[in-house]
């Protein structure tokens, strides 16, 4: 087992990437959007992945950086798609909240390898 997959970030982030996998597999959106969440919320879980590979603070800080770039471009499509209808109150609640538990995560991540 890799040590990245005993991080609870990491399984959360899973987490968020299938529950978006499956709004995407349900809901009838435009193939953009799509193709957009389906690759920001899996760059969540891989930027996390790779970042945990890397042995510089400097290196690990971007990646986990990137990783929480990714999920606010999420969370704003996740917006969009409420805002138009195109999900329920109920998924779009569950899934900003671990957002914003996966946004704070990383960024307690970040600023522990940020140097003093």
């Amino acid at each position: 087992m890799f040590e990245f997959q005993n991080l609870e970030v990491y399984k959360k982030s899973i987490v968020f990437h299938l529950n978006c996998k499956s709004i995407l597999e349900k809901k009838k959106v435009a193939n953009y959007v799509k193709d957009q969440l389906g690759r920001a919320s899996y760059s969540i879980v891989l930027n996390i992945a790779e970042g945990s590979a890397k042995t510089s603070k400097a290196d690990r800080k971007n990646y986990f950086t990137t990783a929480r770039g990714s999920v606010f471009e999420s969370a704003a499509i996740l917006d969009i798609m409420f805002q138009s209808k195109e999900i329920e109150e109920s998924q779009y609640k569950e899934n900003i909240l671990l957002a914003d538990e996966l946004s704070r995560m990383l960024y307690r991540m970040i600023q522990n390898l940020s140097t003093k």
